[in-house]
């Protein structure tokens, strides 16, 4: 009979114990989530878990009240984000920059994004950008490959999800070096005022590009000088 009971209770202990460690990595889980809509769902499930635990543990009831209203707010808020992506549409090549460069931005903040720039196509020898001279335009290569030339050298080549200007962008100032079209080249092209405009009227829109520019920047840093490429960009 008592070893039964002893039975039970360590049995009752240890699928507690297992339930709060499922919810604690659930919740630990959903925080390193880049798709907010993945981290959402991963917070409704960890957060039922919570809940039931803290109704088999006896918490008050305004503990209980609040864990509800924390699920509430979080599935109010999948349901207006599944609302929101089905409302916006993509072209295949837009789909593809989403996905893989900008999957920091809300469908809707990438689609005020994208709408904001021009689609170009570069011949060979074409030039982007002159050292020392004004930039205009933040540009990322969608497909193709560019040269960039300092003081008449050249020093490294860029190819697909790779940014042009973004210096300029972010600091001011003249171009650092002449980017010249190497090959056929299919870019996208922001003016540059327009999007800091934008960026500024959008915090968190600001936040998802300033994590675009650095990985791009990461990328160049660490990729050989030869041949420097977006090892995330679009490929074709």
């Amino acid at each position: 009979m008592l070893e039964a009971i002893l039975h039970g209770i360590t049995a009752t202990i240890t699928m507690q114990f297992l339930l709060e460690r499922v919810a604690f990595l659930l919740t630990a889980l959903a925080y390193v989530m880049r798709d907010i809509l993945l981290l959402r769902s991963l917070a409704v499930i960890s957060g039922v878990l919570w809940f039931v635990l803290m109704y088999f543990a006896n918490f008050s009831s305004l503990a209980l009240v609040e864990q509800t209203l924390l699920l509430a707010i979080n599935v109010t808020r999948i349901v207006m984000l599944i609302k929101e992506r089905r409302s916006v549409s993509f072209t295949e090549e837009e789909q593809e920059l989403y996905r893989t460069i900008f999957n920091r931005f809300s469908p809707v903040e990438f689609l005020k994004i994208i709408r904001l720039a021009e689609w170009r196509n570069a011949a060979k020898d074409e030039l982007l950008a002159v050292e020392s001279q004004p930039v205009d335009n933040l540009i990322m290569i969608y497909n193709g490959e560019v040269a960039i030339e300092k003081e008449g050298h050249e020093v490294a080549h860029l190819r697909d999800g790779t940014m042009i200007g973004e210096m300029s962008f972010l600091r001011g100032g003249n171009a650092t070096a002449t980017v010249r079209v190497a090959r056929p080249t299919r870019y996208v092209a922001w003016p540059q005022e327009d999007l800091r405009k934008m960026l500024r009227r959008n915090p968190t829109m600001d936040v998802a590009m300033q994590s675009v520019l650095s990985a791009d920047l990461i990328n160049k840093l660490t990729a050989p000088t030869a041949a420097v490429a977006g090892g995330n960009g679009p490929s074709k």
